[in-house]
């Protein structure tokens, strides 16, 4: 688990707290939570291969996001094995507006567009973490334990992200950060019909009674 520090760091960086209301709907949809859990780290997978191909000539780059790569699918398959002890079907169901709300940011000239997507990425994985803490002592001993666990690997990978966009960058990126930290602050705090790991505010839709 990381330290206070680390955790408050991962606070300090995000513009906003994950919102009550999206606590409770998680607590009460956990089957729903875990299915989009493992969507999440199956995406995280492939987003660190997908950058290990296209940026071949940054050894650091390879390095990080091979052993992010294989941590991902590592927490994949530990989410799946949770899900077959309880009975759960993995099952295929729509993604969340977060991710592509933050890649929709992304400048399409390089290196702008791998210092923004490692940006995204960093978001990503600070709000996991942040959400995994904040979960944690809400659930069961098998599963608080588990999220517990991811916190360590969860907050390296935001930092690990986060360096290799100042990196990348070669210059001040405080500006950037600031910027796509409110978008993520706006899809957090944002209503949505749909409840995933990511979501924002959790609202009826309309033909829900």
């Amino acid at each position: 688990m990381p330290s206070q520090t680390s955790l408050d760091e991962i606070k300090a960086f995000l513009h906003c707290e994950t919102p009550d209301s999206w606590i409770e709907a998680a607590l009460s949809q956990q089957e729903l939570l875990l299915i989009d859990h493992a969507n999440c780290e199956k995406k995280a997978a492939s987003t660190a291969l997908s950058l290990m191909y296209r940026y071949t000539d940054d050894v650091e780059l390879l390095h990080l996001m091979s052993r992010l790569a294989r941590e991902e699918l590592r927490h994949f398959e530990q989410v799946l094995d949770i899900m077959t002890a309880r009975g759960i079907t993995y099952a295929r169901i729509t993604a969340s507006r977060y991710a592509a709300g933050l890649r929709d940011q992304v400048r399409p000239q390089e290196p702008a567009k791998l210092v923004d997507t490692l940006i995204a990425g960093a978001f990503i994985e600070a709000r996991s973490c942040e959400r995994f803490a904040r979960l944690a002592p809400l659930l069961d001993e098998e599963l608080g334990k588990f999220y517990t666990s991811l916190l360590k690997s969860e907050g390296r990978h935001y930092r690990d992200y986060l360096n290799l966009a100042k990196a990348a960058a070669g210059t001040d990126i405080s500006d950037r950060i600031a910027e796509m930290g409110e978008c993520e602050r706006a899809l957090i705090q944002a209503p949505d019909s749909e409840f995933r790991f990511h979501s924002g505010v959790p609202v009826l839709s309309p033909d829900s009674g």
